[in-house]
């Protein structure tokens, strides 16, 4: 029911709708091509290409993943057909006049965004490069030019990478994509971080999360409904140890996909359920897999093929996999897929993500109980260099020409220069280099005994195109030595009025006077005889010069505990 076709040499994809009309232009570009010292160059572009469309009628958006960019509409044919005809004509001619307030608009757009528990787990799996960008803040817009974004509109936004898809009966009249001759560009073959799976992490989220590399078939589909149900079952119908239980499957155009599953758990339930998940995928890895599980799934995913508006449903996937090579299959090519996926093939897919598996375990918690490698924190080795000694304690930082290490009490971090995804550089001095195996080693000057030639060695090793200008700091924010810090903090204190000094020494010396004559009194009753009709008179002297002294030291209390607050 998927038509093909070509708009403007723009292979174009057409499905039967039941609803409104909707239309998206998907080109094979994403965060993944990107580096991280220019990382939100796509997500800047895409803005700018919609950014003169704002003020129209009807609903359009554009969306920046980490292999593809989307500039997607509903409404009638001639609004889609001025809409796409738009987005080209931008893409052609950039609209650089709201270059800046754009890159304001992203900067608030990352700050105001919510996090989620998953947010860390591309950086750990990838590192700072290709799939692990996306957990990163887009430090790139800074420095972003309008010729970089021409240049990178150029290459990636051509009618080669594109394709057109539509739900609808026609190719809206009057549309044109007048984009630049270029070549169909491939998905980013995926880096990674960790040296042995599989690997665990810490992480301050209440939530168990598994991310697991698989190859993209029918049977791990269905591996994710199986593994879903085996832990809603487990962690909240057995155990009520968890409320939210949900899986997904996400391919990433290379032949394989990202599986991933979430349980989230209370504080003090967190061991239990670390516990239990490991269970679960212990239990389906030995092959302990119900049949009748394997046929709820099926059944489930086959009820959604089954819908009328499916064809039009699975345009976005399948210009995705026109885009990065990836098979397209009839509807019933799938069906007969699914319906042939056996115990057994679940099994394979619950060993594969396990020798594959990333768990991600709350703060306190751990898995190499259960065979899981915990990533890996800092360096093997250090580079060789200069010596400088922190100022604070017992860490070395070593500069050298290969790159920079600091060695203290959390172990080695090293970044060699060649190695350096980016490094962020404040007014200040301040340095902050990021390896790709997504290690950072922070530097400040005033913690360490450093001198101006050691920066210079550092800027200087660092390639140009890898540095980011970072705007300056207010002086209170940055960090500052042990003893310069408290002589700050003493010489800040508030001072007291005159007035409480005069009433603390006056009070003070009230207090010694009348305390002393009342103690050695007191005394004196304990040594020396005294007459039985003047017991009563010296005991009521103590007592008066007693109360008297307490009251007499009041105001040293009071005005000290003000001095506190």
């Amino acid at each position: 029911m998927i038509q093909h076709l070509e708009t403007d040499g723009v292979p174009t994809l057409l499905a039967p709708t039941g609803g409104s009309m909707r239309a998206g232009l998907t080109f094979r570009v994403g965060t993944a091509d990107e580096t991280l010292a220019r990382h939100g160059i796509t997500h800047l572009l895409e803005h700018l290409v919609l950014a003169p469309l704002g003020s129209a009628d009807y609903h359009f958006n554009g969306a920046t993943g980490p292999v593809f960019t989307t500039f997607h509409m509903q409404g009638s044919a001639a609004d889609i057909a001025t809409f796409l005809t738009s987005v080209c004509a931008n893409l052609t001619e950039l609209p650089t006049a709201r270059l800046e307030v754009e890159k304001d608009i992203l900067r608030t757009e990352w700050s105001s965004r919510g996090g989620s528990a998953i947010d860390d787990i591309p950086l750990w799996r990838h590192g700072a490069r290709d799939h692990g960008l996306s957990s990163y803040p887009e430090w790139g817009l800074s420095g972003l030019t309008a010729e970089e974004l021409r240049q990178w509109a150029a290459r990636w936004f051509t009618r080669e990478n594109a394709v057109l898809w539509i739900a609808g009966d026609r190719v809206p009249e009057g549309l044109r994509l007048d984009l630049p001759t270029g070549t169909r560009q491939p998905v980013p073959a995926a880096s990674s971080a960790l040296p042995t799976t599989p690997a665990y992490f810490v992480h301050g989220s209440r939530a168990v999360v598994l991310d697991a590399v698989v190859r993209r078939r029918a049977a791990a589909t269905v591996f994710a409904e199986v593994l879903e149900r085996e832990l809603f079952r487990a962690l909240r119908q057995d155990a009520g140890l968890s409320y939210t239980i949900n899986t997904g499957y996400e391919p990433r155009g290379d032949g394989h996909a990202h599986l991933r599953a979430l349980a989230d758990a209370l504080a003090e339930k967190q061991d239990a359920v670390v516990g239990g998940f490991i269970d679960v995928l212990a239990k389906l890895r030995v092959g302990r897999i119900e049949q009748s599980d394997l046929d709820a799934a099926v059944a489930k995913r086959v009820d959604m093929y089954a819908t009328a508006e499916f064809d039009a449903a699975r345009l976005p996937a399948y210009a995705f996999n026109l885009l990065t090579g990836e098979p397209n299959h009839t509807i019933d090519e799938h069906l007969a897929e699914l319906k042939a996926v056996t115990v057994t093939d679940l099994h394979e897919v619950a060993q594969e993500a396990h020798a594959s598996a990333l768990l991600m375990v709350p703060d306190g918690t751990r898995a190499d109980w259960a065979g899981f490698t915990a990533a890996p924190t800092s360096s093997e080795s250090a580079v060789s260099g200069t010596t400088y000694h922190a100022r604070d304690d017992d860490g070395r930082l070593l500069v050298g020409t290969e790159g920079v290490s600091h060695v203290g009490a959390g172990g080695t971090l090293t970044v060699r220069y060649a190695d350096c995804a980016a490094m962020l550089a404040w007014p200040d001095g301040a340095r902050q280099l990021i390896g790709h195996d997504a290690i950072v080693l922070h530097i400040e000057p005033t913690l360490f005994d450093t001198h101006p030639a050691a920066m210079n060695v550092i800027d200087s090793g660092v390639p140009v195109d890898r540095q980011i200008t970072m705007p300056p700091r207010d002086p209170e924010n940055i960090p500052q030595p042990r003893a310069l810090r408290e002589a700050r903090e003493y010489l800040a204190r508030p001072k007291r009025a005159g007035w409480e000094i005069l009433l603390m020494v006056l009070s003070g010396l009230a207090t010694l006077v009348v305390g002393g004559f009342t103690l050695l009194l007191t005394i004196g009753m304990f040594i020396s005889p005294t007459a039985e009709e003047d017991v009563a008179v010296l005991w009521g002297a103590v007592v008066i010069g007693w109360l008297l002294t307490v009251i007499l030291a009041l105001p040293i209390v009071l005005l000290r505990r003000r001095g506190r607050r």
